[in-house]
């Protein structure tokens, strides 16, 4: 029953960065409010109001008509005008910046909100319209459920000021990467503190049980918890081989278990894991690598030609490197002394040249960016404590100055850039 529950939980997580979840939910919500009304209304609660404020209730069946019908009509203009705002900013992005920052713009729980809060103000008027009753006893019409539309109509207009205000300052290229950074430093924050109360080694898995995925997608999350116990329970030893946010194929190898165990124990530990067709920051800290990566690279296109986004971009990812020397290459799970789980991540020396590959590339002609990327890496070699990690940097600086030599053609500049390094 737990895993069933564990395995709904999944889904909903997934809907829940759907442009429609919160909307369709809110609006669900209006038509039960709606009805709510009604049957307060057949109870008379527009009468008892009358008798005690009766400048709150709307008693003219024509005023109650015009006011909702206008209502109707003009809340489905502005939610058309915002869908329409929504699309032309979300192309903008597509085509400045990347792609690969639309499931963020999409998900972005305010303005769904929004959507939401239009949806409900439509669908109660629709209601209570349709609830009016052209009778000449003033006590059938729904006077209060009326008055609670201005109300509502009053605040779908407030809350699309608010859009106007937040979409505007969302497509910014600041706050979009402002956005993706803040995402992704908090989650390498908890991950390294979770770190630093690890004591025991990693245990070799060589010879572990191996188990492949049963489907194939995104590696997005995995229930951490829920698996220690299940370890617990069992007195097993678990690695997951596939590094979380990389894309896993079917019958590729997923997990390892250190002894044989039984097909109801197997299928448990499947429930535990999460995969879907996108990829999202708040589940893996290494797509704002990417993401920001190609921000910067974008911006650098001849049809763009942006230099000043592309260093905020390579400032951004310099905070993000440096947080990310600070943790290993991979993650564990520990009970009392011993790890129970392995969680495998992309190494730093394989995160690193594939940040700097595509910059390398598109980059190494200007020469204000190769000095950008050369502070990066000086920087980042001065707070790693690895050897591992200091050679991986290393490496990169001489492919930086190779890519840089060859691109740059007055000599004065490339010799800049050396003394740079030397110094």
């Amino acid at each position: 029953m737990r895993d069933k529950l564990l395995s709904l939980l999944h889904k909903i997580y997934d809907l829940k960065n759907k442009i429609a979840f919160f909307p369709s939910i809110i609006a669900f919500a209006g038509a039960i409010f709606a009805y709510i009304m009604m049957y307060l209304e057949n109870k008379g609660i527009s009468k008892h109001i009358l008798e005690f404020l009766p400048e709150l209730v709307i008693n003219d069946t024509e005023t109650a008509r015009t006011i909702l019908t206008t209502f109707i009509g003009g809340l489905i203009s502005i939610m058309v005008f915002s869908f329409s705002m929504v699309m032309i900013l979300l192309n903008q992005a597509s085509s400045n910046f990347s792609p690969r920052l639309l499931p963020g713009l999409i998900s972005n729980r305010r303005h769904q909100i929004i959507l939401g809060v239009y949806l409900f103000t439509i669908i109660y008027c629709i209601f209570i319209l349709v609830f009016i009753e052209p009778t000449g006893k003033k006590y059938q019409l729904p006077g209060f459920s009326v008055l609670l539309s201005i109300f509502f109509m009053v605040n779908s207009l407030a809350a699309f000021i608010y859009f106007i205000h937040s979409i505007s300052q969302e497509i910014q290229i600041n706050n979009i990467l402002l956005n993706i950074f803040s995402s992704s430093e908090n989650k390498l924050k908890k991950i390294i503190e979770k770190e630093k109360t690890i004591s025991a080694s990693k245990p070799n898995s060589e010879n572990w049980t191996t188990y492949n995925a049963k489907c194939s997608g995104y590696f997005n999350t995995i229930s951490s918890d829920t698996l220690l116990n299940l370890a617990k329970e069992n007195n097993i030893k678990i690695e997951i081989v596939t590094n979380k946010g990389s894309y896993c194929n079917e019958d590729a190898v997923l997990f390892k278990v250190n002894k044989n165990i039984d097909k109801n124990i197997i299928d448990r530990i499947y429930t535990n894991f999460n995969f879907s067709k996108s990829e999202l920051i708040d589940d893996n800290y290494l797509l704002a690598f990417k993401q920001i990566t190609e921000v910067a690279v974008k911006s650098m296109s001849p049809g763009i030609n942006d230099p000043g986004t592309a260093i905020n971009a390579i400032d951004y990812l310099s905070q993000l490197f440096i947080l990310r020397v600070q943790k290993q290459d991979i993650d564990l799970v520990q009970d009392k002394d011993a790890i129970v789980i392995i969680l495998n991540s992309v190494d730093f020396k394989d995160l690193i040249y594939n940040v700097m590959a595509p910059l390398r590339t598109y980059c190494a002609h200007d020469v204000i960016i190769v000095r950008k990327l050369l502070a990066l890496l000086e920087n980042l070699k001065k707070k790693a404590s690895l050897n591992s990690y200091i050679e991986a940097i290393d490496n990169e600086i001489d492919l930086l100055l190779a890519d840089a030599k060859r691109e740059i053609a007055n000599e004065n500049d490339f010799k800049k850039l050396k003394e740079y390094v030397s110094n």
